[in-house]
């Protein structure tokens, strides 16, 4: 699987977005993204208990593990590489996590506006 080149929303190169739990499409750590990746799993977030119960809702449980896929399930702060539609949608909903914009991937910006981005962003100064 070939992967799109590793830049975050700024144009700089994509820092890791975790190795506890791993995540991303690529199980690399980073919010990594290329053709295969459908749901473009490119938000790097902080997950809350309000976030995983909204995402229950909608029929993704992250919170449960999965010991098949190597999946631990989440728990709020951990930070895991989100669909960028997923993201969107809670947005809209009221249910949104904090971004990380250095560990998100530019391709999310095809889905959801930087500015909008920049509004739950835990790693501006």
């Amino acid at each position: 699987m070939q992967k799109d080149a590793s830049v975050n929303v700024f144009g700089d190169p994509l820092l890791a977005c975790s190795m506890e739990p791993m995540t991303g499409f690529f199980r690399d750590g980073c919010c990594n993204t290329g053709e295969q990746d459908a749901g473009s799993h490119t938000v790097c977030v902080e997950v809350t208990d309000e976030f995983l119960a909204f995402s229950r809702s909608r029929g993704n449980d992250l919170s449960t593990p999965a010991e098949e896929y190597g999946f631990p399930g989440l728990t709020p702060g951990d930070r895991w590489c989100l669909c960028a539609a997923r993201w969107l949608e809670a947005q809209q909903q009221g249910k949104a996590p904090r971004v990380y914009l250095q560990r998100t991937h530019i391709k999310a910006l095809e889905t959801v506006p930087l500015t909008l981005l920049r509004e739950y962003a835990v790693d501006l100064n």
